[in-house]
């Protein structure tokens, strides 16, 4: 079944027009979802729009927009008034310039759509305009109505498509000065900074969005099949971190995690390094039994642990396990 456009129109770059259909490239109807329900009866609930001063429900034909002009004063606005306001941009994309995407703040990225022609007709414009960007190595920016908004989008070239993704207007986005300006300027030590880029160094890999799993749905989906199945929920409660009071120290644990060995923790302020003591003499060896006894233990618990099976991940799992 071919998805359904969430927005036609036309895409247009100067005197080159195509008709084009705008799809959402994203989508949240896998994730677990809950229904509110009555305690006594289990029926579900249903939300109401009521009359703020006869707190009597308003059926959706007798409700109506309003334009507050004062207070407790509206203007009423029809659907009518409303499709009276038409822009160039209700029914068009155009492309008003082109930028590097280097230059475009994540912080004004919003929603990913996928642009793609929406007839035969349109397929070789689209091409052309999908090409040239390519080459040029560009992002278009145009603009677009959407539900009654004018929203702003950055075009790019994705395989035999464009993807546009929607962006916040400056009016929108909050200055950072407001959560970053009370932090200091901190010189950082030369060997605190290579440690930490050393940490970094072993973390460093290319993106694989698979490789990223949803381990709290994965959670819940565990929670609901212990339910169905009447078995006691075990809660978890991982640790908390806690802020680092010896960061140096922390640094070199860490760089010795990776490497599969033990530093000797850094003497406190003011303390002085203790002297090297004589070699101690060995510890006697423990018996084969003794040294195997630690190895068994691990086994066990990571057989058992792969013996749970996983939750279920995929949609047409969750229904064949209840889970809506």
């Amino acid at each position: 079944m071919a998805p359904r456009p969430y927005w036609k129109g036309y895409l247009k770059l100067s005197l080159v027009s195509c008709s084009v259909a705008l799809y959402p490239a994203t989508s949240s109807s896998e994730r677990i979802s809950f229904n509110w329900l009555n305690r006594a009866t289990g029926n579900r609930l249903k939300q109401l729009m009521v009359d703020s001063d006869t707190n009597e429900p308003v059926e959706r034909e007798e409700r109506v927009r309003g334009y507050q002009v004062a207070k407790n004063d509206y203007l009423f606005i029809e659907d009518d008034d409303l499709d009276t306001v038409e822009i160039e941009s209700s029914h068009t994309i155009e492309i008003e310039r082109f930028v590097p995407k280097s230059e475009i703040d994540p912080v004004y990225l919003d929603s990913p759509y996928y642009l793609a022609p929406n007839d035969k007709v349109a397929e070789e414009a689209f091409a052309v305009i999908r090409d040239a960007m390519a080459a040029e190595g560009v992002a278009g920016l145009g603009r677009a109505v959407i539900n009654r908004r004018e929203r702003l989008f950055m075009l790019e070239p994705r395989d035999k498509g464009i993807v546009a993704t929607s962006l916040h207007y400056n009016y929108e986005v909050r200055s950072d000065e407001a959560y970053f300006e009370d932090i200091p300027e901190i010189k950082i030590p030369g060997e605190m900074l290579d440690l930490a880029k050393h940490i970094i160094g072993t973390k460093r890999g290319h993106f694989d969005i698979a490789a990223f799993d949803d381990r709290y749905e994965s959670a819940l989906a565990e929670m609901i099949k212990a339910k169905q199945a009447g078995r006691p929920i075990e809660a978890t409660r991982p640790a908390q971190p806690t802020n680092v009071i010896n960061l140096m120290e922390a640094l070199r644990k860490s760089v010795a995690a990776d490497k599969g060995t033990k530093v000797a923790a850094e003497p406190a302020s003011g303390e002085e390094p203790r002297t090297k003591k004589s070699a101690a003499k060995p510890a006697p060896r423990a018996s084969a039994e003794a040294r195997a006894e630690p190895e068994r233990k691990p086994r066990a618990a990571k057989a058992k642990a792969a013996a749970v099976p996983p939750p279920p991940r995929s949609k047409p799992e969750r229904k064949r396990a209840g889970i809506h």
